[in-house]
């Protein structure tokens, strides 16, 4: 079995857990911008993409390759500023349709928001959300940003690749 990486990303993070997870596995890394980024030719596939404005950044790029990505083992992680809860959880289930989340694990990882990188309107629409949210540690997040990446949150998947590697041995 022959594995890769695809990932969908604006600001870094997501390329970064993308490369972490590939020195870890072996496996290579497609942008999916990227003109070679065909999941044809894999047996399994690790799909990463952030979340922006609530939803996956790579739905689209799912939804016109839903033949090739149907029937092959995926892992999936998404990455946001949200942390694994049920309002992520409705987020990817309105990106991604229903056949294709059935055929996955989903693993959330943890973003970055840094103000520097984003233009004016987006730090404008996050500090008004951040006087409207009624969490505080999320609205002070809104407001100043945030580093939640971790590279030893790839630990799960890295060990789901394992073990899709382990089984293509031991067939």
């Amino acid at each position: 079995m022959k594995g890769a990486i695809f990932f969908s990303g604006k600001y870094g993070s997501t390329e970064q857990y993308a490369n972490w997870i590939s020195k870890a596995t072996g496996l290579p890394v497609f942008d999916i911008k990227d003109d070679r980024a065909d999941p044809a030719g894999y047996d399994y596939l690790v799909l990463g993409s952030s979340i922006i404005y609530m939803k996956l950044s790579m739905r689209k790029w799912a939804k016109e390759n839903l033949s090739k990505l149907n029937g092959r083992s995926k892992i999936l992680f998404s990455v946001s500023g949200a942390g694994p809860s049920d309002k992520l959880e409705r987020w990817v289930a309105k990106s991604f349709p229903p056949v294709l989340l059935s055929q996955m694990e989903h693993v959330a990882l943890g973003g970055k928001l840094d103000h520097s990188k984003v233009n004016w309107l987006i730090r404008l629409i996050l500090w008004i959300g951040s006087l409207i949210n009624p969490d505080p540690a999320a609205s002070k997040e809104e407001r100043y940003g945030f580093d939640h990446v971790d590279k030893n949150s790839i630990e799960p998947i890295v060990k789901m690749i394992h073990e899709l590697q382990a089984s293509e041995v031991s067939a």
